[in-house]
């Protein structure tokens, strides 16, 4: 065979191995491609079929009413279709709403007491849990012109002082609080949540309030905001639970989930609620 001939044979024999070693690469890319896609369509079915819709109905205590609305909010961005919609009020008339049938499928209340009412009617799924707790203050008109500067101050009888009924958890926590300083108190007013009570400052239908720090925080300069140390001694645990009778469990358990999450507390703490 002549040099030529041996040169010829030699590149086809090259081009043969290169055009076999291209469509081995390119099977083995196409089923590459097809694994990528059939996991990419398994992805999706399964963010498909994980999707929350639905609307949840929160019953909740009334000092949550800035922060869970602002949760309900980051909600429903987070997850479009559903809608959060709330309930806000006096903790045990909440309670009572929901064992006497009112349609919820979460319940924050402000103290474990009034959660109990819930748990003994077996209306909640699973064990509550604290998220939160909230510390008292004395709410005074803006500039504190009573310079009231302690608990005992508010019982000077020249002073009207509104409390939340002593039903409601800042209403016992109020007594709870007196109790401990050895100190009574005739307001002239109980009313039936803490932002009831709080308004009546706001609207100078009384010069103090006691009611949760929170609540002086979200006033803003409306009211003005006097720390006591008897308070201390009447710090609230705030429990929340999905309930039995909820029509969208996985909504609401993600809901719960977010008001424990990181993000949740932190729009908590930053409203003036301590960690649990």
């Amino acid at each position: 065979m002549t040099p030529t001939a041996r040169r010829n044979r030699l590149a086809l024999r090259t081009t043969g191995a290169g055009a076999a070693a291209l469509l081995a690469l390119s099977a083995c890319s196409s089923s590459d491609s097809d694994s990528s896609s059939s996991k990419s369509s398994s992805s999706s079915s399964s963010s498909s079929s994980d999707r929350l819709s639905g609307t949840v109905t929160v019953f909740a205590a009334a000092s949550l009413k800035e922060s869970f609305t602002t949760l309900g909010k980051q909600f429903e961005q987070a997850h479009p279709g559903t809608k959060v919609t709330f309930s806000f009020g006096g903790s045990d008339s909440l309670a009572a709403s929901i064992t006497g049938g009112a349609p919820a499928d979460v319940f924050a209340s402000a103290s474990p007491r009034t959660m109990k009412i819930v748990t003994d009617t077996g209306d909640a799924s699973g064990t509550p849990v604290t998220f939160v707790r909230n510390q008292l203050e004395i709410a005074t008109l803006p500039g504190n012109p009573d310079q009231v500067g302690s608990l005992k101050d508010l019982t000077n009888k020249d002073l009207k002082v509104v409390l939340c009924d002593k039903e409601v958890p800042c209403g016992a926590a109020a007594q709870k609080a007196l109790d401990a300083s050895g100190l009574k108190l005739t307001p002239v007013s109980y009313e039936q949540d803490v932002k009831a009570a709080l308004t009546k400052v706001e609207l100078k239908e009384a010069d103090a309030a006691v009611v949760y720090r929170t609540d002086v925080r979200a006033a803003g300069d409306k009211v003005e905001g006097v720390e006591f140390p008897e308070s201390a001694d009447a710090i609230n645990d705030y429990p929340i639970t999905v309930l039995k009778a909820a029509r969208h469990t996985d909504t609401a358990k993600a809901f719960l989930a977010l008001v424990r999450s990181a993000e949740g507390q932190k729009v908590l703490t930053g409203a003036g609620f301590l960690k649990p």
